[in-house]
């Protein structure tokens, strides 16, 4: 007899983007919000690791398997060592199929990074 339980799919809370900080013009950072966004940056601040992003965020369907995003010029223990560092940022998700993970960029990610850097109507008259 078996003791697996069929557990039921969490339906996503919302679509709304949640962003990490208000937009750089809006009003200084909290020093919070400024440890979240300098993560995020940094994580983004090496080439490799912003080919990889953008591989992902471009890709078909949204997701992307390491398989398919790996051909950045250094080795495959390189490539997982900066997609760790990208998770660990908060920019990417992974789930594990059979051998292969595949890597996605959350549309609130890029929405609310995109926020952020937005200019404020207010200070475009500054």
């Amino acid at each position: 007899m078996s003791n697996t339980e069929v557990l039921p799919l969490l339906e996503p809370e919302s679509d709304a983007v949640a962003p990490c900080c208000p937009p750089l013009t809006e009003r200084p950072f909290t020093a919070e919000e400024a440890e979240t966004a300098a993560r995020m940056f940094k994580a983004l601040g090496d080439p490799v690791r912003l080919r990889l992003f953008s591989a992902v965020a471009s890709h078909e369907g949204g997701e992307a398997c390491v398989c398919d995003i790996s051909d950045v010029g250094v080795s495959q223990p390189t490539v997982s060592h900066h997609l760790k560092k990208l998770k660990e940022a908060g920019l990417l998700t992974s789930e594990r199929r059979g051998t292969w993970v595949y890597y996605r960029v959350e549309p609130s990610v890029l929405a609310a990074m995109g926020k952020l850097l937005t200019m404020s109507p207010g200070a475009a008259r500054r």
